[in-house]
């Protein structure tokens, strides 16, 4: 089938005179070249880096079967692992005009999603099972709640996003535009005659309806599973949390333990909450007719904000290791009974130099 009939995302579907060009947004692929030749590689060598070191530590050096806490903390640091490697994939085919070809677009774009999903429910089931050792009456039961029945969780988790992510995969598409000319990086103008040809991996329908469809449903999708839901989830357990250790008798350990609580609560509302309002506006007008100028500012501050939450994959390995700590050793160490904390023995664990490894952290 002709290129003309299909419906593709940001170009004019037909080859008509009398249909304008796509605009030029030369403002936000000025920022995207930036980000993606400097900024986001950085982000890759460090969240590469932290996170190899996690799964490393917990896969080789672990002698002891890995606990609850710790299964969550691998698999973690694999989805954080495996979005830094698809980052950078995706920004050498941006940047390159996609040359890998099109299965390189939808697997790229696709684990992209997968990784997107994975990262965000695993970050609330750890907060989840904090809450649990903590504030939940289930907290004296939770010896029931082994590594395997965890394991089977994080594989659900992994499953969920793989059937969140199938639009992805079946919809994105290597393809050239089929627009009179074509707007390089810079913004200038250049004739399809005497460049080399420029393809775009996104979405592409055969069906008007359709595209409609799932260009909203796939970002709404995005933003209820992957981010709005994991952030109640945090908020109410992270929330309990420190009520529950403000209601004890103040302690420095104990204000440490606040304080790292709510670190982590604002990191990731400041990582991800700015991008999440952009898409959201983004997709509630995206059927409605703008101006080049506007659309080119909110595609720019859609790329400074999705550099943001990108950063979370960098600060996970230190924030949730040594979180892990914290409730790991206050758990094991005062553990809640009769209305009071009572002394329990000592952590068993050798100490390392990973910061949830260390010594008992009274709470």
């Amino acid at each position: 089938m002709e290129d003309s009939a299909f419906i593709q995302a940001g170009f004019n579907a037909t080859e008509s005179e009398e249909q304008p060009g796509p605009c030029s947004f030369s403002s936000s692929n000025s920022m995207n070249w930036l980000l993606g030749s400097y900024i986001y590689s950085i982000i890759c060598i460090v969240g590469l880096v932290g996170n190899v070191v996690i799964i490393m530590t917990l896969a080789f050096e672990t002698k002891h079967k890995l606990e609850v806490q710790e299964v969550f903390q691998l698999n973690l640091a694999i989805t954080n692992l495996l979005f830094t490697v698809v980052l950078a994939f995706l920004i050498y085919n941006e940047l390159l005009s996609w040359p890998m070809g099109q299965a390189a677009c939808k697997l790229v774009q696709g684990s992209y999603s997968i990784n997107l999903y994975s990262g965000m429910l695993l970050v609330a089931g750890m907060s989840v099972l904090h809450f649990v050792s903590i504030c939940s009456p289930l907290r004296r039961q939770k010896s029931s709640i082994g590594t395997k029945q965890t394991s089977i969780i994080c594989v659900s988790i992994w499953v969920f996003a793989l059937l969140l992510s199938v639009p992805t995969f079946y919809f994105y598409q290597l393809y050239e535009p089929t627009s009179e000319t074509i707007y390089m990086l810079e913004g200038e103008k250049h004739s399809n005659s005497s460049a080399s040809p420029q393809f775009v991996c996104e979405f592409r329908f055969q069906d008007h309806d359709l595209s409609q469809i799932v260009k909203v449903a796939v970002p709404s999708v995005q933003m209820a599973v992957g981010f709005f839901l994991p952030l109640l989830i945090i908020i109410f357990c992270y929330t309990s949390i420190i009520i529950k250790l403000l209601t004890k008798k103040a302690t420095k350990p104990r204000q440490k333990a606040v304080k790292t609580v709510t670190g982590i609560m604002l990191v990731f509302v400041a990582c991800h909450l700015p991008y999440n309002l952009i898409l959201l506006y983004d997709t509630t007008t995206m059927l409605q007719e703008r101006a080049c100028e506007e659309d080119d500012r909110w595609h720019t501050a859609l790329s400074i904000t999705e550099f943001i939450a990108y950063l979370q994959c960098c600060l996970n390995p230190v924030m949730y290791g040594f979180i892990g700590k914290i409730f790991r050793n206050c758990e094991a160490n005062y553990c809640h009974s009769g209305g009071g904390w009572r002394r329990t023995t000592q952590l068993k664990r050798v100490s390392s130099w990973l910061p949830w490894r260390q010594g008992p952290f009274v709470c």
